[in-house]
Formats: structure tokens, sequence, C-alpha cells
């Protein structure tokens, strides 16, 4: 882990109450795909080119609902009023600030129309997008999405891969099941039909399908990305029912604890959509090497969500803001060593599995 975020990690344990800790900080079942998400990027390494770099190296990447400064955007998560009284409002400022973009949780604790506002208020231009569990009422679902377009939301991030809540033993046993009085889920509130907005559960079901992805295609002309694929033919799928881009991820090792690490899945899925949309890897990053591989292996860019939680506890916006600038530090500097001038100079070649030698290519 990069020595900046271990840093923060270590200042936020100690700042956070343990039940909140252990929520953020855990996964499902025996946390095994909490644990390989990191992992599998430890047994990989970058085969550098030389003689080719240059003084400078462009880092901005374009994508279906915004530019980014550099190849990595904060992922959705839950509840940051958790880690900080500012909870949203801070993380939002800190990510305009950083030049890229918030994807903002359907369980924020601040209303999706004060994130982007808050965002708005550093720099005019800030890309937020709204992440989005699909409800089995339709009605709620499209007042969601109303909500996000309302609020000036560039993009709709659907998550497909909890068709149940995940067990996670850490909230079990602290007998973690709704938030402290005066916390809520903000965009839950005043639903038809739906749940009340202070509890954990927000509406999972595994009757959810592609319908409801079509559904949702109808509603808005904001591009839609697919969050939670890890099977190449969900992928091409997923392209056929028209999303305008998918996030490669198991949620942060947070639903099945049988699940390949993010990383593991990403070149099949890379391969599988054959360039039409873009791939965005969701999990395990934790310094800016780990940001390079996954570029490599075809990823326009990477979603980092715990250690932005840790940033916030530690040190409010602040903390978020060191998050982000170490992670484009790291990354800039390893892109040097790697004699890139670029994003597209990180190629799938430059990928080996450590401990087999330059012939065990990854993917």
């Amino acid at each position: 882990m990069n020595t900046v975020l271990a840093e923060l990690h270590d200042k936020a344990r100690a700042a956070l109450d343990p039940v909140h800790y252990d929520y953020y900080a855990g996964g499902a079942g025996e946390e095994v795909v909490l644990g390989e998400n990191e992992a599998a990027f430890r047994r990989l390494a970058l085969l550098p080119r030389v003689l080719r770099g240059a003084a400078t190296r462009d880092l901005g990447v374009d994508l279906p609902g915004g530019h980014l400064g550099m190849p990595l955007l904060v992922a959705p998560t839950a509840f940051h009023r958790l880690a900080h009284p500012d909870g949203e409002l801070a993380t939002a400022r800190a990510v305009a600030a950083a030049g890229t973009v918030l994807v903002s949780g359907m369980a924020a604790t601040v209303a999706i129309g004060e994130v982007v506002a808050a965002a708005r208020a550093v720099d005019p231009a800030a890309s937020v997008w709204f992440q989005l569990y699909p409800q089995t009422d339709d009605d709620v679902t499209a007042c969601l999405v109303r909500r996000a377009e309302d609020a000036g939301c560039a993009a709709v991030v659907v998550t497909a891969d909890s068709p149940v809540f995940g067990r996670h033993r850490r909230d079990a046993e602290h007998g973690f099941h709704d938030l402290p009085p005066g916390l809520a889920a903000e965009n839950m509130r005043d639903l038809p039909g739906g749940p009340l907005g202070g509890t954990l559960d927000i509406g999972m079901s595994p009757t959810v399908s592609w319908r409801h992805l079509d559904l949702l295609r109808e509603l808005t002309s904001l591009p839609l990305w697919l969050k939670g694929v890890l099977h190449p033919e969900d992928a091409v799928l997923a392209v056929d029912h028209r999303v305008a881009g998918i996030v490669v991820s198991n949620h942060g090792g947070r639903q099945s604890d049988l699940a390949p690490a993010a990383v593991e899945a990403l070149p099949a899925v890379v391969d599988a959509v054959e360039g039409r949309v873009p791939v965005v890897l969701d999990g395990g990053v934790r310094g800016g090497g780990d940001v390079a591989v996954a570029l490599a292996l075809g990823a326009a860019a990477v979603g980092v969500g715990r250690p932005v939680l840790w940033g916030l506890a530690a040190d409010g916006e602040a903390g978020v803001a060191r998050v982000l600038d170490a992670l484009r530090d790291e990354f800039d500097h390893v892109l040097a060593l790697c004699g890139g001038r670029g994003l597209a100079d990180l190629t799938r070649d430059l990928v080996v599995t450590r401990g087999t030698g330059v012939t065990g290519r990854c993917g």
C-alpha cells in the first residue's frame, strides 16, 4: 500500500468507532475476496520499456460522463457521515479539486443534489455520477433517476452484483443494522413505497434483470455504466443492452466470497467487449502501481473506494485530497519508470506474473 494511504488508514482506524471501521473495512464471509483483491496485484509486475519517455506525461482520460484529470475516479461507498460530519460534501469538494469524478452512492448520507452542488462550488465543470441499485418497483427507480438528473449528475452507475445483501460477519457480531440517530440514506427519503432511509437494507432483489437495465435506458439519456461485471459473457450482454461503460468489480469483496479478484477478471472482460465501451477496474487499488497494472491490462481507469474513506475519517476533505494526490503522484512516477509518455503506452505486454519469468504473461 502507498505509504500515505497506509498512514491515513492507521489514523482513520484510531479515529473511527470500531463498529463503523469494521463496516467500512469488512467483507463478505471469511473475507477471502477482500484480501485477494489486493494480493492479486502483488502477484503482478510491470516489464518496463526504456529510452522512450517524456519530461511530462499526459494523465487525462475522457469517459462517457466526463473528463478525468487522471485515470482514477472515486468509487461509490455508503454513509460518509459515519467517517466525518461533512460526509459526502467533503468528499465531493476534494474530488472536484483533484479534477476527477465522484460516483456518489445511492446510500449516501447527503442527498445527491447537495453533493453535486458542493462539487460545482469548487469546479463548475465538475462531474458527479450517481450509483443506483435498481429497485423492483419501477416507480422507485424512476424517482431516483429523476433526482440524479435534476441534481445535474453526468452519468448513472448501475450496480448489478447485489441480488441479495452480502453477509458481513463483522457487522453481525457488532449488531450493526441501522444508522445512528440523525443519519439517513438521504437519497431514499420520500420515495413512492420505498424504504425510510435509516436502514442498511436499501432494497436488493434477485428478481432484478436485464429488463430493469432496459427500463433505465429508456428513462434517461445519461450514460449508463454497469458495475459488478466479472463474467465476459455478461460484458457482451451489457454492450448489447447499450451501456456506455462497464465496471469490473466484485463489490470490494462485500458480496460473494467465492468471486475472483477484480484484476484477475479484468483481461477477459476487456477482450470480450473488444473496445466497444470503456472498462473501469474497481477493487484492491492501493497504490499508483496498481493503477498502472490495471491500465496495462486494458482498463481505461480505476475506481478507488476504501482509501478515500480512510482519508475522510483521518482528516476530512484534506485527507481525501491527500489520498488522490498521493495516487496521482505515484502513478505518474510509475508511468515514467515504464517509459510511458501517456496512458496508451501501458500495454498488456508489459504485465508479467511474478515468479514465472518474463514469459509469464498475464491474461
